[in-house]
């Protein structure tokens, strides 16, 4: 008997192309499955951009070296040199994209946010302190100043707290890694009212924040974690204090010029 012909090389190449280009198709269509089912803030998604965040740092920064400088820590300029030096490490780490994960990117973040928080918070407290115990200025445009840029440093302060937070951080995200959000969002419990796409982003934490500041509680979006509502607690805390203070020096000020 002869034996049977040995397959062509050709016949093998046609073979392999056909298995990858069937294997090709089932990937794509589980992929199409999961973009479909599975919503995009439960699965790896593209990397964040950073640039907003880097404007709201900078811009607190700003803010902070806009107080007088009897507020905050001393010498004044230190903690905003750090953090300046911080947004740059961590610019120079991701220009644009969050693409780069690593843990010095990730401890210099969550310092860069500790000092920010830290230096507005004492402050804050400085500042009540001066207005209870007669030690504030007599000019009510300098407290409304000094009051509103404490105001808006705690507003970006607690939003980068809550992006730096919320199901492990944006590069924790960004891959799916968590399934059990800190924040739930209007887009989860009603997915139909939200784009296919649609997943938390910076700007998202940032209106969170803010209307913790104006409400002093929760408005849309839930905190669902004890650190996140601990740490709205301590927002809404700082925000009313110094408001509350600030605008009651304030007018009385103006009263008693005016009279």
């Amino acid at each position: 008997m002869t034996d049977p012909p040995e397959p062509s090389h050709s016949s093998i190449s046609a073979a392999d192309a056909k298995g990858r280009w069937l294997t090709e198709r089932v990937e794509a269509d589980i992929h199409r499955a999961e973009e479909r089912y599975v919503p995009a803030w439960l699965r790896p998604t593209d990397a964040e951009n950073r640039i907003p965040a880097g404007i709201a740092i900078a811009v607190a920064i700003v803010l902070q070296l806009r107080l007088p400088n009897r507020y905050g820590v001393h010498p004044r300029w230190i903690l905003p040199a750090l953090e300046a030096a911080l947004l740059v490490a961590l610019t120079i780490l991701n220009p644009v994209r969050l693409t780069r994960r690593t843990a010095f990117g990730r401890y210099a973040a969550i310092l860069l946010v500790a000092l920010i928080t830290a230096d507005n918070v004492i402050s804050a407290i400085l500042l009540d302190h001066d207005i209870l115990t007669g030690g504030a200025s007599n000019d009510a445009t300098g407290l409304l100043a000094s009051g509103s840029a404490i105001y808006l440093t705690n507003m970006i302060a607690f939003g980068l707290w809550y992006w730096e937070i919320d199901r492990g951080g944006p590069f924790a995200r960004t891959q799916g890694e968590d399934p059990h959000p800190d924040f739930l969002f209007p887009q989860m419990t009603s997915p139909e009212l939200a784009p296919a796409d649609w997943e938390p982003r910076f700007l998202d934490y940032l209106y969170v924040s803010f209307t913790n500041v104006v409400a002093f509680s929760p408005t849309d979006t839930m905190p669902l974690g004890r650190g996140v509502k601990t740490l709205m607690a301590v927002q809404s805390l700082v925000a009313l204090s110094t408001i509350g203070l600030v605008l009651a020096r304030a007018v009385n000020v103006l009263n008693v010029a005016h009279h």
